[in-house]
Protein backbone atom coordinates (compact mmCIF):
# COMPACT_ATOMS: atom_id res chain seq x y z
CA UNK A 1 0.00 0.00 0.00
CA UNK A 2 1.24 3.80 -0.88
CA UNK A 3 1.65 5.66 1.83
CA UNK A 4 0.41 9.09 1.60
CA UNK A 5 2.18 12.39 2.04
CA UNK A 6 0.88 15.20 3.97
CA UNK A 7 0.71 16.76 7.27
CA UNK A 8 -1.58 15.53 10.07
CA UNK A 9 -3.07 17.29 13.16
CA UNK A 10 -4.35 15.49 15.72
CA UNK A 11 -6.44 16.77 18.31
CA UNK A 12 -4.88 17.21 21.94
CA UNK A 13 -6.22 15.17 25.03
CA UNK A 14 -7.22 18.06 27.02
CA UNK A 15 -10.65 19.42 28.31
CA UNK A 16 -11.26 23.61 28.71
CA UNK A 17 -14.24 25.35 30.43
CA UNK A 18 -17.20 23.81 29.48
CA UNK A 19 -15.85 19.91 28.26
CA UNK A 20 -16.94 17.41 31.09
CA UNK A 21 -14.15 15.03 30.04
CA UNK A 22 -11.16 14.92 27.83
CA UNK A 23 -11.32 12.15 25.27
CA UNK A 24 -8.55 9.79 24.08
CA UNK A 25 -7.13 11.47 20.91
CA UNK A 26 -7.04 7.95 18.87
CA UNK A 27 -11.38 8.36 19.28
CA UNK A 28 -11.28 11.42 17.32
CA UNK A 29 -10.85 11.47 13.42
CA UNK A 30 -7.52 12.19 11.90
CA UNK A 31 -7.61 15.44 10.13
CA UNK A 32 -5.17 16.01 7.54
CA UNK A 33 -3.55 17.96 4.53
CA UNK A 34 -2.12 16.59 1.38
CA UNK A 35 1.50 18.50 1.08
CA UNK A 36 1.62 18.69 -2.57
CA UNK A 37 -1.73 21.19 -2.07
CA UNK A 38 -0.39 22.79 0.63
CA UNK A 39 2.77 23.88 -1.47
CA UNK A 40 0.48 24.68 -4.35
CA UNK A 41 -1.40 26.66 -2.03
CA UNK A 42 1.79 28.60 -0.35
CA UNK A 43 2.82 29.85 -3.62
CA UNK A 44 -0.05 30.79 -4.94
CA UNK A 45 -1.30 32.74 -1.94
CA UNK A 46 2.33 34.76 -2.27
CA UNK A 47 1.05 35.35 -5.95
CA UNK A 48 -2.32 36.11 -5.09
CA UNK A 49 -3.33 33.64 -8.12
CA UNK A 50 -6.88 32.68 -8.02
CA UNK A 51 -7.63 29.15 -6.70
CA UNK A 52 -10.57 26.52 -6.31
CA UNK A 53 -11.45 26.38 -2.80
CA UNK A 54 -13.63 23.24 -3.88
CA UNK A 55 -10.65 21.17 -5.61
CA UNK A 56 -8.25 22.35 -2.05
CA UNK A 57 -10.87 20.68 -0.06
CA UNK A 58 -11.67 17.53 -1.60
CA UNK A 59 -8.06 17.16 -1.61
CA UNK A 60 -7.85 17.23 2.26
CA UNK A 61 -11.16 15.50 2.50
CA UNK A 62 -9.67 12.34 0.40
CA UNK A 63 -7.60 12.24 3.82
CA UNK A 64 -9.66 12.75 6.51
CA UNK A 65 -10.43 8.85 8.44
CA UNK A 66 -12.91 7.87 8.93
CA UNK A 67 -14.50 9.29 5.77
CA UNK A 68 -17.09 12.98 6.24
CA UNK A 69 -20.34 11.33 7.42
CA UNK A 70 -23.17 13.37 5.70
CA UNK A 71 -26.64 12.78 6.77
CA UNK A 72 -29.49 14.37 4.64
CA UNK A 73 -28.03 14.16 1.33
CA UNK A 74 -31.29 15.10 -0.28
CA UNK A 75 -31.20 18.34 1.18
CA UNK A 76 -27.31 19.37 -0.41
CA UNK A 77 -28.06 22.01 -2.75
CA UNK A 78 -27.26 21.30 -6.30
CA UNK A 79 -26.01 24.94 -7.07
CA UNK A 80 -27.59 28.31 -6.53
CA UNK A 81 -28.79 30.30 -4.97
CA UNK A 82 -29.10 29.24 -1.53
CA UNK A 83 -27.44 30.78 1.62
CA UNK A 84 -25.91 27.64 4.00
CA UNK A 85 -25.90 28.70 7.53
CA UNK A 86 -23.74 26.65 9.61
CA UNK A 87 -22.50 26.14 13.45
CA UNK A 88 -19.25 27.31 14.37
CA UNK A 89 -18.71 23.82 15.95
CA UNK A 90 -15.24 23.51 18.31
CA UNK A 91 -13.10 21.73 20.60
CA UNK A 92 -9.26 21.49 21.84
CA UNK A 93 -7.77 20.61 18.59
CA UNK A 94 -10.36 21.08 15.99
CA UNK A 95 -9.38 23.51 13.10
CA UNK A 96 -12.41 25.38 12.21
CA UNK A 97 -11.65 25.68 8.75
CA UNK A 98 -12.34 21.96 8.39
CA UNK A 99 -16.29 23.17 8.29
CA UNK A 100 -15.59 25.29 5.01
CA UNK A 101 -13.59 22.74 3.84
CA UNK A 102 -16.34 19.75 4.73
CA UNK A 103 -18.88 21.87 3.50
CA UNK A 104 -17.06 22.79 0.08
CA UNK A 105 -15.77 19.26 -0.52
CA UNK A 106 -19.71 18.23 -0.20
CA UNK A 107 -21.36 20.71 -2.14
CA UNK A 108 -21.05 20.64 -6.33
CA UNK A 109 -20.67 24.16 -6.37
CA UNK A 110 -18.12 26.64 -5.44
CA UNK A 111 -19.07 27.56 -1.95
CA UNK A 112 -18.74 31.76 -1.62
CA UNK A 113 -17.71 31.95 2.07
CA UNK A 114 -18.01 35.37 3.86
CA UNK A 115 -14.81 35.02 6.55
CA UNK A 116 -13.25 36.57 9.32
CA UNK A 117 -10.45 38.71 8.41
CA UNK A 118 -8.40 38.22 11.98
CA UNK A 119 -8.27 36.05 14.87
CA UNK A 120 -7.89 37.47 18.12
CA UNK A 121 -6.62 34.89 20.22
CA UNK A 122 -8.50 35.91 23.30
CA UNK A 123 -6.28 35.48 27.01
CA UNK A 124 -2.90 34.49 25.40
CA UNK A 125 -0.16 36.36 25.78
CA UNK A 126 1.05 36.04 21.93
CA UNK A 127 -2.19 37.84 20.75
CA UNK A 128 0.06 40.64 19.89
CA UNK A 129 1.79 39.41 17.28
CA UNK A 130 -1.03 36.65 15.94
CA UNK A 131 -3.49 39.19 15.26
CA UNK A 132 -1.50 41.23 12.93
CA UNK A 133 0.00 37.84 11.35
CA UNK A 134 -3.91 36.23 10.83
CA UNK A 135 -4.52 39.37 9.35
CA UNK A 136 -1.90 39.39 6.22
CA UNK A 137 -2.87 35.13 6.24
CA UNK A 138 -6.42 35.76 6.06
CA UNK A 139 -6.52 38.75 3.74
CA UNK A 140 -4.65 37.55 1.29
CA UNK A 141 -6.51 33.90 1.36
CA UNK A 142 -10.18 35.35 1.16
CA UNK A 143 -8.62 37.21 -1.89
CA UNK A 144 -6.81 33.89 -3.32
CA UNK A 145 -10.24 32.00 -3.07
CA UNK A 146 -12.24 34.91 -4.07
CA UNK A 147 -14.33 35.32 -0.43
CA UNK A 148 -15.69 38.07 1.70
CA UNK A 149 -13.50 38.95 4.72
CA UNK A 150 -15.01 40.87 7.67
CA UNK A 151 -13.93 41.92 11.25
CA UNK A 152 -14.23 39.46 13.47
CA UNK A 153 -16.35 38.81 16.44
CA UNK A 154 -17.94 39.70 18.76
CA UNK A 155 -18.09 43.86 17.21
CA UNK A 156 -15.69 45.74 18.35
CA UNK A 157 -15.95 49.59 18.30
CA UNK A 158 -12.76 50.25 16.13
CA UNK A 159 -14.25 47.83 13.36
CA UNK A 160 -17.44 49.68 12.75
CA UNK A 161 -16.51 51.37 9.08
CA UNK A 162 -14.91 48.36 8.20
CA UNK A 163 -17.88 45.77 9.05
CA UNK A 164 -19.99 48.20 7.21
CA UNK A 165 -17.99 47.99 4.38
CA UNK A 166 -17.67 44.35 4.54
CA UNK A 167 -21.54 44.15 4.73
CA UNK A 168 -21.95 46.67 1.48
CA UNK A 169 -19.30 44.22 -0.05
CA UNK A 170 -21.11 40.95 0.54
CA UNK A 171 -24.61 42.50 -0.99
CA UNK A 172 -23.19 43.46 -3.49
CA UNK A 173 -21.99 39.83 -4.26
CA UNK A 174 -25.16 38.55 -4.06
CA UNK A 175 -26.72 40.88 -6.08
CA UNK A 176 -24.35 40.59 -8.89
CA UNK A 177 -24.13 36.97 -9.02
CA UNK A 178 -28.04 35.58 -7.93
CA UNK A 179 -27.05 32.19 -8.48
CA UNK A 180 -24.23 31.58 -5.96
CA UNK A 181 -23.95 29.79 -3.36
CA UNK A 182 -22.91 31.66 -0.05
CA UNK A 183 -21.45 30.19 3.36
CA UNK A 184 -21.88 31.87 6.35
CA UNK A 185 -21.40 30.88 10.37
CA UNK A 186 -23.80 33.09 12.40
CA UNK A 187 -21.82 33.02 15.52
CA UNK A 188 -18.60 33.99 14.11
CA UNK A 189 -16.93 32.52 17.03
CA UNK A 190 -16.53 29.83 19.48
CA UNK A 191 -19.21 29.52 22.61
CA UNK A 192 -17.99 27.08 25.72
CA UNK A 193 -18.34 23.54 24.96
CA UNK A 194 -18.98 23.73 21.57
CA UNK A 195 -22.41 24.47 21.44
CA UNK A 196 -24.49 27.15 19.45
CA UNK A 197 -24.67 30.72 21.25
CA UNK A 198 -26.76 33.56 19.86
CA UNK A 199 -25.10 35.13 17.25
CA UNK A 200 -23.98 38.86 17.90
CA UNK A 201 -26.24 42.21 17.39
CA UNK A 202 -26.66 42.66 13.36
CA UNK A 203 -26.38 38.91 12.39
CA UNK A 204 -30.00 38.41 12.46
CA UNK A 205 -30.25 41.49 10.19
CA UNK A 206 -27.60 40.92 7.71
CA UNK A 207 -28.98 37.28 6.69
CA UNK A 208 -32.16 39.10 5.89
CA UNK A 209 -30.59 41.17 3.65
CA UNK A 210 -28.99 37.98 1.93
CA UNK A 211 -32.68 36.38 2.08
CA UNK A 212 -34.48 39.50 0.84
CA UNK A 213 -31.84 38.78 -2.28
CA UNK A 214 -33.47 35.74 -3.07
CA UNK A 215 -31.27 33.57 -1.36
CA UNK A 216 -33.09 30.95 0.68
CA UNK A 217 -31.54 29.00 3.76
CA UNK A 218 -30.02 25.38 4.08
CA UNK A 219 -29.31 24.97 7.65
CA UNK A 220 -26.11 22.79 8.05
CA UNK A 221 -25.25 20.84 11.24
CA UNK A 222 -21.32 20.08 11.72
CA UNK A 223 -20.43 18.02 14.50
CA UNK A 224 -18.37 15.15 15.55
CA UNK A 225 -19.88 11.88 16.76
CA UNK A 226 -18.72 8.26 17.22
CA UNK A 227 -15.24 9.56 16.23
CA UNK A 228 -16.32 10.46 12.54
CA UNK A 229 -17.17 14.07 11.64
CA UNK A 230 -20.27 14.70 10.05
CA UNK A 231 -22.41 17.26 8.42
CA UNK A 232 -26.33 17.39 8.25
CA UNK A 233 -27.88 19.43 5.60
CA UNK A 234 -31.62 20.15 6.28
CA UNK A 235 -34.01 21.78 4.13
CA UNK A 236 -34.25 24.72 2.37
CA UNK A 237 -36.76 27.58 3.82
CA UNK A 238 -37.11 31.24 4.01
CA UNK A 239 -36.93 33.63 6.59
CA UNK A 240 -40.43 35.15 7.62
CA UNK A 241 -39.78 38.33 9.80
CA UNK A 242 -42.51 41.01 10.19
CA UNK A 243 -42.96 44.14 12.47
CA UNK A 244 -41.48 45.36 15.50
CA UNK A 245 -38.05 47.35 16.04
CA UNK A 246 -35.51 46.95 14.21
CA UNK A 247 -33.90 45.25 17.30
CA UNK A 248 -36.82 42.94 18.09
CA UNK A 249 -36.38 41.90 14.00
CA UNK A 250 -32.42 41.16 14.11
CA UNK A 251 -33.32 39.10 17.05
CA UNK A 252 -36.00 37.06 15.30
CA UNK A 253 -34.18 36.73 11.55
CA UNK A 254 -31.05 35.13 14.40
CA UNK A 255 -33.75 32.95 16.57
CA UNK A 256 -35.01 31.66 13.63
CA UNK A 257 -31.64 31.08 11.60
CA UNK A 258 -30.17 29.21 14.71
CA UNK A 259 -33.35 26.96 15.48
CA UNK A 260 -33.21 25.56 11.72
CA UNK A 261 -29.51 24.87 12.69
CA UNK A 262 -29.84 23.96 15.79
CA UNK A 263 -32.37 20.78 14.18
CA UNK A 264 -28.98 19.39 12.24
CA UNK A 265 -27.29 18.83 15.66
CA UNK A 266 -27.11 16.30 18.69
CA UNK A 267 -28.96 17.86 21.58
CA UNK A 268 -25.59 18.19 23.44
CA UNK A 269 -24.87 20.76 21.08
CA UNK A 270 -28.16 22.69 20.87
CA UNK A 271 -26.96 24.92 23.58
CA UNK A 272 -30.11 27.93 24.32
CA UNK A 273 -31.85 26.17 20.95
CA UNK A 274 -32.84 23.01 23.10
CA UNK A 275 -36.52 23.16 22.18
CA UNK A 276 -36.75 23.43 18.48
Amino acid sequence: MQKRRGIRSRPRDKSTMGWQTAIPFFMYPHYSYPLPTLLQAACDWLLLKRRSFRSDAQACLRRLSPPLAVLGCEHIPRGGPCLLVFNHYHRPGFGAWWLALALAATVPAEIHFIMTNELTFPGRWYGWAGRPLSRLLLGRAARMYGFTSMPPMPPRPRDVAGRAAAVREALAFATANPQAVIGLSPEGGDAPGGALAWPPPGAGRFISLLAARGFPLVPVGCYEEAGAFCLRFGAASRLEVRGGTAAARDREAARQVMTRIARQLPERLRGPFTQT
